[in-house]
C-alpha cells in the first residue's frame, strides 16, 4: 500500500456497463463485525475509486462511518490481490488493469445501536446504507443488488427495498440514494402487518419491553390516516417501521418508505412516556413528506463526503416537530389538555434557554453540522435548538395564518402548497421560495416576522400569539427561590454542577460545569434540596459557596439575584371571550373548556 495521490479518471463513461453488487455476513454476531463483500463486473477502467459516505442524511453531522472500517482487500474473482491504496480518511483506490471483474472485502465493527449508526450482536444486526457501503463516484445512479448471508436459521429479514425476484435474501436499490434511504434489520423479530388505503405497511419490533404491539399497530393506523389526508395521499407503495426497544436510547430516522424507531424497552405504560413514543412515530412519517420529498435545495441531491448546508432546517424539523404534537391530537390518541402539557415543556425549555438570544434561528439550521449533535457545557449559553425553535416559530406561523383568516387556512396549506410545488416532483427549494409559500397563504408580507424571528435574535412573543386562541403563560416565578444561575445534572443527590449561565451569579463568582457542590454557608447541599436552601435567603444576600474545582477545595461568595421563572404552562385564560373559544375549536378541535379541567 502507497500514500501517492492519483488522479482520478472519469470512469463513469469508460466502464457504462459495469454492474455492483454487496454481500453482508455476520458470521460471528458476538463479535460486533459485519463481513462486506462488494463486487464489482464488467470494469473496464485502469482504477477503481471507492467512497465511503462521512454522514447521512436526516442526521446533520459528519460522523465519520470510515473510522469502523477494518480488514480491506481487494482481489479478482480467483483470488489475485490487486494493488490498492487508501487516498484520505474515506476513499480508496484499487488498481484494476488487469482484470475486468473486482472482489472487495473489509469488516465493519457495528455496536453503536442508535438509528443512524450500525448495530450487531447475538440477536440481530441493523445497518444503515451510509455506515455500511462504498460508493463508486458517477455511478451512484446505477443499481445495487444486496444478498443477506445469515448467520442462523431464526432470523428474519427487513427492509423496505424490493426482493430479487427468484433469489433468496437478494434486494435491489435503484441507485446508491435508495440504498443509503433503505435501513436493514435483521435477527429475531416481532413483525405485524397491516393494509392502509390498500397499502402493506409492516411493524417489525427488536427487543424486549411492554410494549403492547398490537395497541401499537391500531394507533400507527389512526397516525397514517391523518397524515394521508392532510398530504393527499400516501406517495408510496410499502412501508416499514422499525423499532428497537433499548436500555435507554431515543431517537427516529426517516426514509422514503420506512423509518427507524428507538426508545426504551419499559417506556410504554406511563400516560407521558407513551404521549412522547407517539409524537416519534408521527414526527418520522410526516418526513417522509417533509424532509425526504419536500426538502432545501441544498439537500436536493446528497453529497456524501461533505456537510450540505442549509438555512432552512428549522422548516424541515421545526415544523415537523410542531406537527409530532398535533397530529396525536388529531388522531384522538391523546386530548388537548395533553397536547397543552407537551406545548408547556417545550415552550419551558426554549425560555430558559440563553443562547435563544445568541443564535440566530437560520444559523441554528446552518451551523446544525458544528453545534447541535456536539453539546458542550456552553452550549445553552451559545446556542438553540432549530427542532425546538423551529417548532414554536411554526406555532406562530400557524396562528397567524389562522388569525387573518378567519381559520379559514392555516399552514396544512402551506404545507399543501410546497407539496404540490416541490415535494411531488422533489425539486429542492430555496429560503425565499418557502417565505413566499407562508406569504401566499397567509395574504400578507412576512418580512418583519422572517427578520425578526428567523434571520434575527427578537424574542418570541408567544403570550402574544396565544392571547386570541383563549391560552396565555403561567410561569412559576412566585415559588422560585432567588437565581444564582447553576444547573445540575438531575439525579437527584448528585452534586456535579452541569450548566452556568452566561452572567448570571454563579458564573461570576466563578463557579463552573463540572464543579462539585459541597456546601452553601458551611452546610452540605446536594442538588435536590438546593432550592429549599436558597428559598432560606433573599435577593441581594451573598452566601459563601464551598466547591470542588478540578479536585481543588475552593470557597467562593455568590450574590443571589432575583428570582427567575424555570417552567411556563399554556393554559386556557379564566373566562375566555367567544371568538378566543372558537379560535380554539378551529385550531385544536376541542372544546376551550374541557383544556382547562
Amino acid at each position: 500500500m502507497t500514500q501517492a495521490i492519483p488522479t482520478r479518471p472519469n470512469t463513469s463513461e469508460t466502464t457504462p456497463n459495469a454492474m455492483l453488487s454487496y454481500t453482508v455476513a455476520m458470521s460471528d454476531p458476538e463479535s460486533h463485525l459485519f463481513e462486506i463483500r462488494l463486487q464489482v463486473s464488467s470494469w473496464q477502467a485502469k482504477q477503481l475509486d471507492l467512497t465511503f459516505p462521512v454522514w447521512t442524511p436526516g442526521s446533520y453531522l459528519v460522523r465519520e462511518y470510515a473510522r469502523n472500517l477494518q480488514d480491506f482487500a481487494a482481489e479478482t474473482p480467483q483470488g489475485t490481490q490487486l494493488s490498492w491504496r487508501k487516498v484520505s480518511k474515506h476513499q480508496w483506490q484499487i488498481d484494476t488493469d488487469a482484470t475486468e471483474d473486482i472482489v472487495v472485502s473489509y469488516r465493519l465493527f457495528a455496536n453503536e445501536l442508535t438509528v443512524r449508526t450500525n448495530h450487531l450482536d447475538g440477536t440481530h444486526g441493523y445497518f444503515n446504507g451510509a455506515a455500511t457501503f462504498f460508493f463508486i463516484p458517477g455511478f451512484e445512479d446505477k443499481p445495487i443488488e444486496v444478498t443477506i448471508d445469515l448467520p442462523r436459521s431464526d432470523w428474519q429479514i427487513a427492509t423496505a427495498l424490493p426482493p430479487v425476484p427468484d433469489a433468496e435474501n437478494r434486494f435491489v436499490a435503484e441507485d446508491f440514494d435508495t440504498l443509503v434511504d433503505s435501513p436493514f434489520e435483521i435477527g429475531i423479530q416481532e413483525r405485524r402487518e397491516f393494509e392502509i388505503f390498500g397499502k402493506p405497511h409492516e411493524l417489525v419490533v427488536w427487543g424486549r419491553g411492554n410494549l403492547e404491539i398490537d395497541r401499537l399497530v391500531d394507533e400507527i393506523d389512526r397516525i397514517v390516516r391523518v397524515e394521508s389526508d392532510l398530504f393527499g395521499g400516501l406517495p408510496y407503495d410499502r412501508y416499514l417501521f422499525i423499532l428497537h426497544l433499548s436500555g435507554s436510547g431515543f431517537g427516529g430516522l426517516e426514509h422514503k418508505n420506512s423509518c427507524s424507531l428507538n426508545y426504551p424497552r419499559l417506556g410504554f405504560q406511563k400516560p407521558d412516556s407513551y404521549n412522547r413514543f407517539l409524537q416519534l412515530v408521527a414526527h418520522e412519517f410526516f418526513h417522509l413528506w417533509n424532509v425526504k420529498r419536500i426538502r432545501p435545495k441544498a439537500l436536493e441531491r446528497f453529497d456524501y463526503t461533505a456537510e450540505n448546508y442549509t438555512p432552512s432546517l428549522w422548516f424541515c424539523e421545526g415544523v415537523t416537530s410542531y406537527y409530532d404534537m398535533l397530529i396525536p391530537l388529531w388522531s384522538k390518541l391523546y386530548d388537548a389538555k395533553a397536547f397543552l402539557k407537551i406545548l408547556s415543556k417545550d415552550v419551558s425549555r426554549f425560555y430558559i434557554t440563553p443562547g435563544r438570544l445568541v443564535q440566530p434561528l437560520s444559523e441554528s439550521s446552518w451551523d446544525a453540522w458544528i453545534k447541535l449533535y456536539r453539546r458542550d457545557s456552553n452550549s445553552d449559553n451559545s446556542q438553540i435548538s432549530y427542532y425546538l425553535k423551529g417548532e414554536l416559530v411554526s406555532l406562530m406561523l400557524d396562528l397567524t395564518i389562522r388569525q387573518r383568516s378567519q381559520n379559514t387556512r392555516s399552514i396544512d396549506d402551506v404545507m399543501k402548497q410546497v407539496w404540490q410545488q416541490f415535494g411531488k416532483a422533489e425539486i429542492g427549494y430555496r429560503a425565499e421560495q418557502l417565505q413566499e409559500a407562508f406569504e401566499l397563504v397567509a395574504g400578507c408580507d412576512l418580512n418583519d416576522f422572517f427578520d425578526r424571528y428567523i434571520y434575527g435574535l427578537e424574542d418570541l412573543p408567544l403570550a402574544e400569539y396565544l392571547e386570541p386562541f383563549g391560552l396565555r403563560l403561567k410561569t412559576d416565578i412566585a415559588k422560585q427561590p432567588p437565581f444564582w444561575g447553576a444547573r445540575f445534572n438531575g439525579n437527584g443527590n448528585g452534586t456535579a454542577i452541569q450548566f452556568v449561565e452566561i452572567g448570571s451569579p454563579a458564573q461570576q463568582a466563578g463557579l463552573d460545569a463540572g464543579d462539585e457542590l459541597l456546601a452553601i454557608d458551611g452546610f452540605r447541599v446536594s442538588s435536590d434540596s438546593i432550592d429549599d436552601r436558597l428559598k432560606e435567603y433573599n435577593p441581594g444576600d451573598t452566601i459563601s459557596v464551598s466547591i470542588f474545582h478540578q479536585d481543588e477545595l475552593k470557597t467562593v461568595s455568590v450574590t443571589l439575584a432575583e428570582p427567575q421563572a424555570s417552567t411556563y404552562r399554556v393554559v386556557p385564560v379564566k373566562n375566555p371571550t367567544s371568538t378566543q373559544a372558537k379560535n380554539f375549536q378551529a385550531w385544536l378541535g376541542a372544546d376551550i373548556t374541557t383544556a382547562s379541567r
